[in-house]
């Protein structure tokens, strides 16, 4: 009788345990997943100025059609993409092109003094720091939701619902030798 009731309890606490970590991996994958939706809201409304500033930059710099092109066609790619890792490599390539386009518009003095593109470049930079935050953010939802999903004893209920291990948003390669270089500074 004794045994039975011990067996039964441990059993029970076994079930709990085993709840426990299932639910708290789901919490952790729905957090991650909230954490992006933070970042689909930036990445929409910067998609959405980009037209205009497309438009403004047209009526300046004619002879760059190819980059204008190219921020058009990331900004395309962007829209098309629907999983959460199609959209980071979108977002990437479109941070790339924008990247491309502020080197080629430091030519243009009169466009720079422009009231229009100064109030879309100001919108853009604050859409811009959003998504840094943002992506700060996802990325540690995601670093929790990988530590879960790799660490004993979750790793097993992670293995047994398919949970797995999920890719953070980072800089891609063709961007990161930029960014580590030393700015150049000048007097």
């Amino acid at each position: 009788m004794v045994i039975g009731i011990i067996i039964i309890v441990l059993v029970l606490v076994l079930v709990i345990w085993f709840i426990s970590l299932y639910n708290g991996l789901v919490r952790l994958r729905n957090n991650r997943e909230n954490a992006f939706a933070n970042i689909d809201v930036q990445l929409k409304q910067r998609a959405d100025l980009i037209p205009q500033l497309v438009a403004v930059v047209k009526g300046y710099a004619k002879h760059e059609s190819e980059t204008l092109q190219k921020v058009t066609e990331a900004r395309a790619g962007l829209t098309r993409a629907t999983t959460i890792n199609e959209k980071i490599m979108a977002d990437n390539t479109l941070t790339s092109a924008l990247s491309g386009l502020r080197i080629q518009l430091e030519a243009y003095p009169e466009l720079k003094a422009n009231t229009n593109f100064l109030q879309l470049q100001a919108e853009i930079s604050d859409i811009e720091n959003k998504l840094a935050a943002s992506r700060r953010f996802f990325n540690s939802a995601t670093r929790e939701l990988n530590n879960a999903v790799q660490v004993f004893p979750s790793s097993i209920i992670a293995g047994m619902f398919h949970f797995s291990k999920e890719p953070m948003f980072e800089i891609p390669q063709e961007q990161r030798a930029a960014v580590e270089k030393a700015p150049e500074i000048q007097f």
